[in-house]
């Protein structure tokens, strides 16, 4: 089962907004079963279904990275574990320079009896709170109560972390990440500053990456060389992700065949829409490799298969697109017919 190991706990001010760094000088001693119990949730909830990262730096030279520093070192020799986390903690607030970076409290952890794929593995987590929720306290005094509040972390919501496993070291080691993003730049600091990470080279995102391009594609590019109705588009994504969910193994060939129906020029025309995206935006696109699930159920949850009519109706497809039919009557108005076997 697994349980906590050391834990430091330090402060990480914002340099730019003149906060300050505050350093503790050795880790924490103390922990009760229960307080255990709850930083366990708070830490590793989050991780239930991991997609998992390497540590990177420029030319893909992991080496460099200053977090793969810190924690190889703890990784070869534990007693170093707490400068090592004062070491990832001024690297944190040294490069976390936005102004509206929040300050928090940052957290070092080792975990026991961890095992990732069936494997036992040496772990390592960072985890940062900049979120507090304010809660109240009830205190009985004989027969009269007295109301009190407070500030805190919210163990359910955890803003910021990785869990850094000591496998796979010669790539960057095995790395999963939370980070709680908002929609402005300065969130990108924990991936992008911070832990410098990029996809595995793995299935997950093997799968992962044909299923957006896939999506761009018949979304975005299809409709520049051809003439296609939404329905159409509905129909040919529906098509994509029904083949990653019904087979186990992705083969490109028997996938054109299956969704593009042997249009050869949409075939082609989807290949050169592959080469040139995984080109532009450094993807790493496979022909063929084992299908994740786990990613599968992800992706699909942004294949839309809503067909929109003005302001009036929603029309969901998710079957036979020859069920449906556009049209148009004499006096110019647009209408679809659907056809249906049984009425529920």
């Amino acid at each position: 089962m697994c349980s906590l190991g050391m834990l430091s706990v330090h402060r990480v001010g914002n340099k730019t907004n003149g906060e300050n760094l505050i350093l503790s000088n050795e880790p924490v001693k103390e922990k009760d079963e229960k307080l255990e119990e709850l930083l366990l949730q708070y830490f590793l909830k989050p991780f239930h279904q991991p997609e998992y990262f390497n540590l990177t730096f420029s030319n893909d030279d992991h080496a460099l990275n200053p977090v793969y520093s810190y924690v190889n070192n703890y990784f070869e020799n534990p007693s170093s574990f707490h400068i090592q986390t004062i070491h990832l903690a001024k690297h944190l607030f040294e490069t976390a320079l936005h102004p509206n970076i929040k300050p928090g409290d940052f957290c070092v952890a080792t975990f026991n009896n961890v095992r990732i794929d069936d494997v036992p593995a040496e772990v390592i987590g960072i985890f940062k709170a900049e979120s507090m929720d304010n809660f109240i306290k009830m205190e009985r005094l004989g027969n009269l109560f007295e109301l009190q509040y407070d500030s805190g972390i919210n163990i359910e919501k955890l803003d910021k972390g990785c869990l850094i496993f000591n496998i796979e070291k010669e790539k960057g080691f095995k790395v999963c990440v939370v980070d709680k993003l908002n929609k402005n730049s300065e969130a990108l600091y924990w991936r992008d500053q911070f832990l410098k990470i990029k996809p595995c080279a793995d299935n997950y995102h093997f799968t992962e990456n044909f299923l957006l391009l896939t999506k761009t594609f018949v979304t975005n590019e299809i409709k520049k060389e051809y003439e296609v109705s939404k329905a159409d588009q509905i129909d040919l994504l529906n098509k994509s992700v029904a083949f990653f969910k019904e087979n186990e193994h992705f083969d490109q060939q028997s996938f054109s065949q299956n969704v593009f129906g042997g249009h050869e020029g949409l075939i082609t025309s989807f290949n050169d829409f592959k080469q040139q995206a995984a080109a532009e935006y450094e993807m790493d696109v496979q022909d063929g490799f084992e299908i994740s699930q786990q990613a599968v159920k992800k992706q699909a949850r942004v294949f839309k298969s809503v067909l929109k009519l003005d302001k009036n109706f929603h029309i969901y497809i998710h079957g036979d697109k020859n069920m449906i039919e556009k049209g148009q009557d004499t006096d110019g108005r647009k209408f679809y017919k659907i056809y249906y076997t049984e009425e529920n």
